[in-house]
């Protein structure tokens, strides 16, 4: 189940690494790639978020939602941690570029985004995106030729090398850790 706090606190996290602004693409960028690269290390998402290919390439779908302000923010959600986009960035609110912690992120997490930031946090928006297109990076992106379309758990678990018995295995635990969640929230 997507957790909006996590993904507002990883957002918060790479723009605090950049002065506490940056433009949206690179952001969303940043975001899909460190979740696939806890996908790589620990067979899961930080934040409970799907996959889409959107014309500029995979992007977490909730969280794309919420940049652009197409999700309403829950209490201690993503608009207490980022702010509207404007002119094509979004910033750090107030509170959220303090040293308050940012307690949904795990030490694992951290590790997953500071590798992340070493890799690409000196590339630009459109370097990121490049980067993203090209089958060699990111096999799991198709064009969706003007539209957006669902990026399977499976087929990305097998361009990260799973052979596909074990990225089926994979993306089912994702599955069903969902429908898990999703009965403990309704209680």
């Amino acid at each position: 189940m997507f957790n909006e706090r996590k993904a507002a606190q990883v957002a918060a996290w790479f723009l605090r690494q950049n002065q506490g602004r940056m433009p949206h693409l690179k952001l969303i960028k940043l975001i899909y790639l460190a979740e696939r690269e806890a996908m790589n290390r620990h067979g899961f998402t930080m934040t409970g978020d799907e996959f889409v290919a959107m014309k500029h390439g995979p992007v977490p779908t909730w969280t794309l939602d919420y940049v652009n302000g197409l999700e309403e923010s829950g209490p201690d959600g993503w608009d207490s941690w980022v702010s509207d986009k404007a002119n094509h960035e979004v910033a750090l609110r107030d509170r959220a570029g303090k040293s308050e912690a940012l307690d949904e992120l795990s030490r694992a997490d951290i590790a997953v985004l500071g590798e992340i930031w070493r890799r690409f946090g000196a590339m630009g928006s459109y370097q990121i995106r490049d980067y993203t297109h090209d089958s060699r990076n990111c096999p799991e992106w198709i064009d969706p030729e003007g539209s957006s379309k669902p990026i399977p758990m499976q087929r990305i678990f097998e361009a990260l090398g799973r052979d596909p018995e074990e990225a089926a295995a994979l993306a089912q635990r994702i599955d069903e850790q969902r429908q898990i969640d999703r009965v403990l929230s309704s209680i």
